[in-house]
């Protein structure tokens, strides 16, 4: 399988993900310290310093990207980073608090389609691939970030 094969690959299934998972499992797991994967996922992602240093490529990727740089490029890039570090470490079963807004209200006046969406996933996929985090541990984050997908999308 050629690298574009597997990219695509992983694509769809981040995308089958995302549309068909409803209820994820992010329970530890009895981890064996010498297989990474097994570590609880907050741990595999870096904890929060992880998180946080995931957020900066992350919002790097978002502004290179032509299909995502509108929605970030004018934004408050900062606060964006710090609300989506506060939900993944609490999606991920970390030591902390979300106080951003809802999916529903933060998203409301933005015009963000289908493609939009997929294309902010995709990104997310790359910044994660950078940081060297299990394929497994990703899928457990986007399966508890798939049903946002219905409050995210304002544009059909």
């Amino acid at each position: 399988m050629n690298a574009m094969q597997e990219h695509l690959g992983r694509l769809v299934l981040a995308i089958l993900v995302l549309i068909s998972c409803a209820t994820p499992v992010l329970a530890d797991e009895n981890p064996a310290p010498a297989d990474p994967t097994l570590l609880p996922v907050f741990e595999q992602f870096g904890g929060k310093p992880g998180i946080d240093a995931l957020m900066e490529d992350f919002m790097i990727k978002l502004i290179e990207d032509p299909r995502t740089r509108n929605y970030f490029a004018e934004a408050d890039q900062t606060h964006i980073k710090a609300m989506l570090a506060e939900q993944f470490c609490v999606i991920l079963g970390g030591p902390c608090t979300y106080t951003g807004k809802g999916m529903k209200e933060a998203h409301a006046k933005l015009v963000i389609n289908e493609g939009g969406f997929n294309a902010l996933v995709e990104d997310l996929q790359q910044a994660m691939d950078m940081h060297g985090i299990p394929f497994r541990a990703q899928n457990k984050l986007l399966a508890v970030l798939a049903p946002m997908h219905r409050e995210v999308i304002t544009q059909p």
